[in-house]
């Protein structure tokens, strides 16, 4: 039997990426122990309200079809705090509910490019961005930000890769897995060759409320960008509902327009309980996420204080969201290499970080989504991991 080239637009080396977390989650199922560090999925429950907020709807029987882009009194809500957050006047009209974050980014993909397009998209990026962006036909063009600038994207990188092809430009800031935030001079070097050649800029800013010593800023809110730009959050991190599938789209009312025929044939609309608990989410915002924001913090501290001393790595300390950086260079080991080694020899999962990009050769990322205990422990194994890593290096010279 045959298959569509779909199937192999929407595969590749990504994918096995997450070999590590599925093999670290078998074996703590079976009773192990194993600290799983390899996910950005919060350890807290969602918070009671929000919960109650949704089964309240099942009880009163809020259980059938609802509008394909989402109840208009959500949309009003989601409209209003990104226009908090991004800066540009916003209604309902330019919003539409999606299955998270992922949903709306494959999506949009669907409805802005085609076969022969190019779409520019800094690296390391998010593992499932290629196939989201592929899927639609269109061929991911990665640019470069190397280790050696501190992840971080230059006007000249993003100017050399420029063809007749290109579409747009995908950027998630704050990133996943750099924890960089975007700066002024990169968000408007963006902006420039955006409308210099007449691009679409995708901004993904899930992370965009997790941030620590400086705030974000939406490249929308730069001028001559709110109509070629679309917007992509949720509540997954923020609030602590990953499971839950609650995000959207905001963007120019046309393409609105278009993801509602698009989603009327592949989601035909999120449950209204799910769509309760997501207003009361919103009622209760900065209060919710103003909490996972000093957790994370203070996370981010412990593992940078358990890891300081330890020979052979470094610590690239995020600016933002629930993810860090280890340089792992001076073992000697591949990413990869060193990701089986820690779980196979310290219990500890992370992910290889080269699978976000080949700007991520010798990093592996971890999460800070365990308890502060299981956090220390787990830092504890890594250091132990190296140590005897120190140990084979000096043997052997």
């Amino acid at each position: 039997m045959q298959y569509s080239s779909l199937v192999e637009r929407i595969a590749g080396e990504s994918v096995s990426a997450w070999d590590i977390h599925y093999a670290a989650c078998a074996a703590q199922a079976r009773g192990e122990d194993v600290i799983v560090l390899s996910i950005g999925d919060p350890d807290f429950a969602t918070d009671a309200d929000i919960c109650e907020a949704a089964i309240r709807g099942l009880i009163d029987g809020d259980t059938h079809y609802t509008p394909v882009t989402g109840r208009l009194e959500l949309r009003e809500a989601i409209a209003a705090k990104q226009q908090r957050l991004a800066g540009i006047p916003l209604t309902a009209e330019h919003v539409t509910l999606v299955a998270g974050a992922q949903n709306g980014l494959y999506a949009t993909a669907m409805c802005l490019f085609e076969a022969g397009d190019e779409v520019l998209v800094p690296e390391p990026m998010y593992l499932t961005y290629s196939a989201s962006i592929q899927a639609s036909g269109a061929t991911l063009i990665p640019i470069p930000q190397p280790s050696s600038g501190d992840f971080r994207l230059t006007a000249e990188a993003l100017a050399e890769l420029v063809t007749p092809r290109t579409r747009g430009i995908a950027l998630a800031t704050p990133n996943n897995p750099t924890g960089n935030i975007y700066n002024a001079a990169e968000l408007a070097a963006v902006a420039a060759l955006a409308q210099e050649h007449d691009l679409w800029v995708l901004s993904d800013e899930v992370y965009g409320q997790l941030t620590y010593e400086q705030p974000h800023h939406s490249i929308a809110a730069l001028p001559g960008m709110a109509e070629r730009t679309v917007l992509i959050n949720s509540l997954s991190k923020s609030h602590a509902m990953t499971g839950w599938r609650v995000g959207w789209v905001a963007g120019p009312k046309t393409l609105i327009g278009h993801l509602d025929n698009l989603l009327l044939c592949m989601l035909y609309g999120l449950p209204g309980f799910i769509q309760s608990a997501a207003l009361k989410a919103l009622e209760l915002d900065e209060q919710i996420v103003s909490k996972a924001r000093a957790l994370f913090r203070r996370r981010r501290g412990l593992v940078v204080q358990g890891l300081a001393d330890v020979p052979l790595l470094r610590c690239k300390i995020p600016e933002a969201g629930m993810f860090m950086l280890l340089d792992i260079r001076g073992t000697g080991l591949t990413s990869q290499q060193f990701a089986w080694g820690l779980f196979e020899h310290g219990g500890v999962s992370v992910l290889d970080a080269e699978a976000f990009g080949a700007s991520c050769r010798g990093f592996v990322r971890l999460s800070f989504t365990v308890g502060d205990e299981a956090l220390s422990e787990a830092c504890k194994r890594i250091a132990a991991y190296v140590a005897s890593l120190s140990v084979a290096i000096e043997i052997s010279s």
